[in-house]
C-alpha cells in the first residue's frame, strides 16, 4: 500500500468519526456513560492507529500487530465501563459497543468501508431493535394484564 493522499486520509478519518458518532448518538439517547464524544474518539483513534500501522510497516512488518494492541487497549476501556453492584452487573452493553466501535474504526482505517458501514448498521440494529425484546423477556412470568394493585 502506498502513501495515502490527503483526500483518502481525510475520508477515512471522517468516516470513522461519522460511524462512531452514529453509535455514540444511540448511547447518548439511552443516557449511557460512553456517549457521542467517547465513541467518536474510539473509532477515530482506532482508524488512525490502523492507518499509521499500515503506513509505517509498508511491506516490512505486520500491520495486524497494531490491531491486536487496539483490541487489548479497548478491552481495558470496556472493563472500566462494567460495574458490579449488589449482585448485578451493569455496563456490559456499553463495553461491547466500545469494543465493536473500535473494530469499526480498524475496518475504516484499513480501507474496508463497506464492512465498517454494514457492521455499524448491524450494531445499531442490535442496540435499537433488540431492547424491546430483552425487556419483554425479562418481565416476571404472569405479569401481563395485571395492574399494580393486582401484583401487590
Amino acid at each position: 500500500m502506498g502513501s495515502l493522499t490527503d483526500t483518502e486520509t481525510a475520508t477515512r478519518l471522517l468516516l470513522a468519526a461519522a460511524l462512531g458518532a452514529m453509535l455514540g448518538i444511540e448511547r447518548e439517547w439511552r443516557h449511557k456513560d460512553a456517549g457521542l464524544r467517547t465513541n467518536i474518539l474510539i473509532a477515530l483513534g482506532s482508524a488512525l492507529f490502523t492507518m499509521m500501522s499500515i503506513e509505517l510497516t509498508a511491506g516490512q512488518g505486520d500491520p495486524s500487530r497494531v490491531a491486536a494492541q487496539i483490541v487489548t487497549g479497548i478491552g481495558f476501556l470496556g472493563g472500566g465501563a462494567i460495574i458490579r453492584t449488589h449482585g448485578s452487573v451493569q455496563g456490559l452493553t456499553t463495553a461491547a459497543a466500545i469494543w465493536v466501535n473500535a473494530a469499526i474504526g480498524v475496518a475504516v482505517g484499513g480501507g474496508q468501508f463497506h464492512l465498517a458501514v454494514i457492521a455499524t448498521a448491524v450494531t445499531l440494529g442490535a442496540l435499537l431493535l433488540l431492547m424491546p425484546i430483552e425487556k419483554y423477556l425479562q418481565r416476571p412470568l404472569g405479569a401481563e394484564g395485571k395492574t399494580e394493585k393486582d401484583k401487590a
